[in-house]
């Protein structure tokens, strides 16, 4: 049996985004062991809510290098 072009395509797009979530709910596991264990004194949810751009800056930044890593590991 032959696959079609358009199959192979909605295949690699559904690949792609299972890699998108697989990655997104480690990268948010992640941060939240941060968060939970390794800065334990500090809120950052509080920080942020008082305008706190320090706060909100590192845990952006933070999620997006835990983001990069988990998709270079995945791949």
């Amino acid at each position: 049996m032959e696959v079609s072009t358009i199959m192979q395509t909605i295949m690699n797009l559904l690949i792609g985004l299972g890699y998108a979530i697989v990655t997104l709910l480690v990268s948010v596991a992640t941060l939240y062991m941060l968060d939970h264990y390794v800065y334990k004194n500090i809120n950052f949810l509080e920080e942020i809510k008082k305008g706190n751009m320090a706060a909100s800056l590192f845990y952006s930044v933070v999620l997006m290098f835990v983001a990069v890593i988990v998709t270079i590991a995945i791949n």
